[in-house]
């Protein structure tokens, strides 16, 4: 079946970790997450991949679906992340407290995908951080939608702010993920 290039799509983009470890944090406390004997281990599923990934196909068909993490630790996400169809990026930090990485690898991913593809016309970032203020300043230059999603606690408010929505990952993953007295 012919896909119809001109039907507007969705792009989502998860700096996947960033969510994980907002996550840990609201159950276990801030700063928990950042410890080496935490950080660099296998890590418990805490996530859930089906909702958000339920909330960008509210906003049209999905043509790019890109995860950004150091895998090597979350081989516990491997069913929901295979349903969801996710195509994985593994990030190799250069060092313990290395940061950035991922959000600026997504960034550039997410500009060349709409330099490349005129159809994709809404572009999904999964992830809180200020550092993708300029991330959204170029994707509403190019006249594309930008859906924001983060946790409460974790999202930069200036963030949040730059998007055209943005959505809460407590309401999407419903009152299961919250920590407890949440």
């Amino acid at each position: 079946m012919p896909h119809d290039h001109d039907q507007p799509r969705v792009a989502l983009y998860w700096d996947f970790e960033n969510l994980h470890a907002s996550l840990v944090e609201a159950r276990l406390g801030e700063g928990h997450y950042a410890k080496p004997d935490v950080r660099f281990k296998l890590q418990e599923p805490l996530v859930d991949v089906a909702a958000v990934t339920a909330a960008a196909i509210a906003q049209g068909p999905l043509a790019i679906h890109r995860a950004y993490c150091n895998w090597q630790f979350f081989s516990r996400y491997r069913d929901a992340l295979m349903q969801a169809g996710m195509d994985l990026v593994q990030m190799f930090p250069p060092g313990g407290a290395a940061k950035n990485g991922a959000d600026i690898r997504l960034s550039l991913d997410a500009l060349e995908d709409l330099a490349r593809f005129p159809h994709i016309r809404t572009v999904v970032v999964v992830g809180g951080d200020s550092d993708f203020l300029p991330l959204a300043q170029k994707i509403h230059a190019a006249g594309r939608r930008l859906v924001g999603v983060g946790t409460r606690p974790n999202t930069n408010r200036h963030w949040a702010g730059s998007c055209d929505a943005f959505l809460w990952y407590e309401d999407l993953a419903g009152a299961e993920s919250l920590p407890p007295g949440g």
